[in-house]
């Protein structure tokens, strides 16, 4: 490997000021901080990308209990445990910006997609949060369940991240309160704004989930009920989370051919909140918009210029997943999912739907233009057992099997599903794609579930994103294209993002800082999903450990559960009885 050393030079300056405080000779390859005290595992050998973004340096690891105690010569230390590492990267285990785990973490708490990609934090929340619930917004989520099921045994947004703890999960688990869940709460499902007295209980909700330790808030505004929210309302609640430190996250109001006006209300919303800002999932949707992307990416580091902490996150392909519902104007689910499926029934409704879905708007994102025809929307997640064998299939072909025009025939599904129904969009620039793997301030996500390619997992399709999105930043971007260093990559996997959350000593290989660490073959590692066969597990991780625990021993899953809440920098609990 490239431009290793035997030690950091920072690490050696420390060891060199120890021995002339002290009056000791102490060489600088000699371990410190009690590395010749017994460890509970030791990698040995291994080439360790710290997250800094440094040069890779080889170094011995030596971990007690959930910490990293020692990195450096850990020759002759005692271990219960030695993995040898020669010849492998070691770095920081990787955080997923935006992650869609909420129920599989609940079906299958080993989270085997992400897992065997090196994610050891899963980051929920987008616009919507597992938390504050009402009894309605239960009822409505019981409602929506469809291959998974479960009990809520939970509230709060707090209570849902214990609930995942005590059931046992592999990764760290944390969250966003999602703008619209206090939107709901309070409000419920009308397009609508909020009165003064509403819009302050929104914020005492937001408070409360900012000491509970949300990260912050995050909007989905492409969606209802989150996208009836002006941006003064997003202001009041991003001011909310700004006072513990939070970051306001947005999935923009419009990411075709209104971007640049959407991510100037980011930008504003940022500004008048004073808050940290990060854009989920940064594109330029729909062949005629992509020329957009340089005058969007301007527009960021302009306003980054100006001292604005404006970040972004991607998903490594050129294709979006969502709702099949999003091709209608949000009009249609005004009061709620129910409300939706009556109008989808009405045939005066249907037209006015159809005609609307032909026409560009500045009032939504028309996901059916941007994608340019049925034949790019694929279809993967069905509720409805009489509809599972359509899984796999364009619109387009549903509609030719159908005899009907693809906008009816996507209403109809829906009506009979029952469900907004999952599906995927081709509809971006694989070279935009490039340019934004390659971005400083751009960290990564699946956007997705963490599925098994098992179980309940195999009733339904998924975007190949949730299995290969970060291995394909290390196989594909940096090994085969070398868009960027390895040592590039990890602190973007990594550091990056756990920086932009404030989170408490992680996201970087240093003593003292949580154990969370991935062991993996630069050579080998390599992503296997495709959009045709999307259930296959990413490769060449060889080792993780999450807390100290390896959960990943020789590319196979043990079965240990040792993930944790990971806290924002709002949390009031006491900072030892918590992640």
């Amino acid at each position: 490997m490239k431009n290793t050393q035997t030690i950091p030079a920072r690490r050696t300056l420390f060891v060199i000021a120890v021995a002339l405080a002290t009056g000791c000779c102490v060489s600088p390859d000699a371990p410190v901080d009690g590395a010749r005290d017994a460890y509970d595992l030791v990698l040995r050998g291994g080439t360790v990308y710290d997250g800094s973004g440094e040069a890779p340096y080889r170094a011995d690891i030596g971990i007690r209990g959930d910490r990293l105690a020692a990195i450096g010569d850990l020759t002759g230390a005692e271990a219960s445990e030695t993995l040898d590492v020669t010849g492998l990267a070691v770095a920081p285990g990787f955080v997923n910006m935006m992650s869609w785990a909420n129920e599989s973490l609940i079906e299958d708490g080993r989270s085997q997609g992400d897992i065997r990609q090196g994610i050891t934090l899963e980051v929920m929340g987008e616009g919507s949060s597992m938390g504050p619930l009402s009894e309605d917004m239960k009822r409505r989520l019981v409602e929506r369940q469809g291959d998974i099921r479960y009990e809520i045994e939970w509230t709060t947004l707090d209570e849902y991240l214990r609930f995942l703890e005590d059931r046992g999960v592999s990764p760290n688990v944390a969250s966003f309160v999602g703008a619209e869940t206090p939107r709901a709460h309070v409000i419920g499902y009308d397009d609508r704004e909020a009165t003064p007295e509403e819009l302050e209980q929104m914020r005492q909700l937001v408070r409360q989930a900012m000491e509970e330790g949300a990260l912050g808030v995050a909007s989905s505004l492409i969606y209802p009920p989150g996208s009836f929210a002006s941006t003064a309302e997003l202001v009041a609640l991003a001011q909310v989370a700004s006072e513990y430190d939070g970051l306001y996250a947005s999935h923009l109001r419009n990411e075709a051919h209104g971007l640049l006006e959407a991510l100037d209300e980011l930008i504003t919303i940022a500004r008048q909140a004073e808050i940290r800002a990060e854009v989920y999932h940064l594109k330029a949707a729909g062949r005629s918009n992509w020329g957009l992307f340089d005058d969007a990416v301007a527009k960021i580091e302009q306003a980054r210029r100006e001292g604005l902490a404006i970040t972004a996150d991607v998903y490594t392909y050129p294709a979006s997943g969502t709702g099949l519902n999003v091709i209608m104007p949000p009009w249609v689910q005004d009061g709620g999912f129910a409300a939706s499926l009556e109008r989808l029934r009405d045939e005066p409704t249907r037209q006015r739907i159809a005609r609307e879905m032909l026409e560009e708007s500045d009032a939504w994102e028309n996901m059916w233009l941007g994608a340019g025809s049925a034949d790019k929307i694929l279809l993967v997640g069905f509720k409805s057992e009489a509809l599972k064998p359509l899984t796999g299939k364009t619109l387009a072909e549903v509609a030719e099997m159908r005899g009907g025009d693809p906008r009816f025939v996507a209403m109809d599904l829906i009506v009979e599903d029952q469900s907004r129904i999952g599906t995927i969009y081709f509809s971006q620039s694989p070279e935009n794609l490039r340019k934004k793997v390659a971005l400083p301030w751009v960290s990564f996500c699946t956007d997705a579930a963490s599925m098994a390619t098992e179980g309940v997992f195999l009733q339904s399709g998924a975007h190949p994103r949730a299995y290969g999105s970060f291995t394909r930043v290390l196989g594909r971007f940096v090994r085969d294209e070398g868009l960027l260093t390895l040592e590039e990559a990890v602190r973007k996997l990594a550091a990056l993002p756990a920086g932009n959350l404030k989170l408490d000593r992680r996201g970087r290989l240093e003593e003292g800082w949580y154990a969370d660490v991935v062991v993996f073959d630069p050579a080998a590692v390599q992503d296997h999903a495709t959009f045709e066969e999307p259930h296959q597990y990413s490769t060449g991780m060889v080792h993780v450990l999450v807390n100290g625990v390896p959960v990943l021993r020789d590319a196979e899953h043990t079965g240990a559960t040792p993930g944790r809440v990971v806290r924002g920098p709002g949390w009031t609990g006491h900072p030892e009885s918590g992640a």
